[in-house]
């Protein structure tokens, strides 16, 4: 059926170019529930993310995960190649296989062949072409084999540019919020002389990343699948740390502005509504609460107590000036809401966990020790005697990244 085969090639060769254009060069989502690059991320990522979940080590399992984005850009282009090569070889076969083959093999196998090697522009020369249509098409795969070849150039350093510039701004959170990121750390950090102004800065900073991120991973959703450097980073619990710190200062938090938290917690959260929709998400409402109404004190057996209250005595006990009226943690409930439904389903789906709100077990941060050994700095030039013990830069334990 030389008809069927013609129109099975055509298609073939239109789907996998249609699908690289919408991937690669269209500077916006991608539409279409039926996208080979979809369906490839649908087909390779469950059963990925099934085994790798099944790891015990966690930094073997963040490991495993971190393979999936590159391998799955390489697999992908191989896929086009394959699309590609299979569609010119329907064509070929369909126009009754016009060629003189050396080796006299079968006559699909030679237009097999000779679709891999001039798609690849070997040029070997042992097949020829016996008419003109025959030589139009190889010309015409030559350039399309080009064409895909400078597109994947030009597509590598546009996705690790994103990837970087991401990245940048999650290290630097770390020693602002700690690893990993919460909105508690980074409230009482900022708890200073001046710590306002410079935490409105970070929130107009977190602003911009959000919408580089929305636009970034809209156009290239691969980078989504992309990890961080260190196993208790991602950009989604970074995302959500900076919403988290964005509606406790709405909702809870006295004499700091609002008005930048307002205009952050607008960007960050569309980009997570966004991203989510990109992988047809729908906002979870049986995930396990990050702030329970109820939890027992860490090491007792005492009754326990509204998580709530824990968080805002941490604020509190840090310098944060709070609001106790009645109706403030129904404030932050309605803020939560908003989007932490959509935070659950992207973690469920990427296996990226989210940052606690109340850390259980802090962790070591040598900003802790840098802060003391200034204070005993101030402390000597102020002729006050040091109370603390010096403690020198050698003895920092950095063990909250995990490579």
């Amino acid at each position: 059926m030389p008809s069927v085969s013609l129109a099975f090639g055509i298609a073939c060769i239109f789907v996998v170019l249609f699908d690289a254009f919408q991937t690669i060069i269209l500077p916006r989502r991608a539409t279409g529930r039926f996208r080979l690059t979809r369906l490839f991320y649908i087909a390779t990522w469950r059963p990925w993310s099934f085994v790798v979940r099944r790891v015990c080590t966690v930094r073997r399992r963040e490991t495993a995960f971190s393979f999936y984005g590159p391998l799955s850009l390489i697999f992908l282009l191989a896929l086009w190649a394959g699309g590609l090569v299979v569609g010119f070889a329907l064509i070929f076969h369909a126009l009754g296989s016009p060629f003189n083959d050396t080796m006299k093999t079968d006559a699909m196998l030679s237009d097999f062949y000779v679709s891999g090697t001039t798609l690849f522009t070997l040029g070997l020369g042992d097949v020829i072409p016996r008419d003109g249509w025959a030589r139009a098409l190889v010309i015409l795969e030559s350039g399309t084999g080009l064409g895909l070849l400078a597109v994947v150039m030009g597509y590598f350093p546009v996705l690790y540019g994103a990837f970087s510039r991401r990245e940048v701004s999650i290290s630097l959170l770390d020693a602002r919020a700690g690893s990993p990121p919460t909105a508690t750390e980074l409230l009482r950090r900022h708890a200073y002389p001046g710590g306002d102004d410079a935490l409105t800065l970070l929130l107009v900073e977190w602003e911009r990343w959000s919408a580089e991120l929305l636009e970034s991973h809209i156009s290239y959703p691969l980078l989504c699948y992309f990890r961080s450097q260190h196993t208790n980073q991602s950009w989604l619990s970074a995302l959500t740390a900076v919403l988290d710190t964005s509606a406790l200062l709405i909702a809870g938090v006295q004499g700091h502005k609002s008005r930048q938290a307002q205009l952050t917690f607008a960007m960050a959260r569309h980009a997570l509504v966004d991203l989510a929709q990109i992988f047809s998400l729908t906002p979870l409402t049986n995930a396990p609460d990050r702030l329970p109404d109820s939890r027992p004190d860490a090491g007792s057996h005492s009754s326990p107590h509204s998580s709530y209250d824990q968080l805002y005595a941490l604020l509190c006990q840090g310098g944060v000036s709070v609001c106790r009226d009645g109706n403030s943690a129904e404030r932050l409930r309605q803020m939560r809401d908003l989007y932490e439904g959509y935070a659950q389903a992207l973690s469920q789906h990427l296996a990226m966990p989210l940052p606690p709100w109340i850390q259980e077990t802090p962790n070591k941060d040598n900003w802790l020790a840098v802060a003391k050994l200034r204070a005993q700095a101030d402390a000597a030039n102020s002729d006050t005697p040091p109370t603390a013990k010096v403690q020198t830069i050698a003895t920092l334990v950095d063990d909250h990244h995990d490579f």
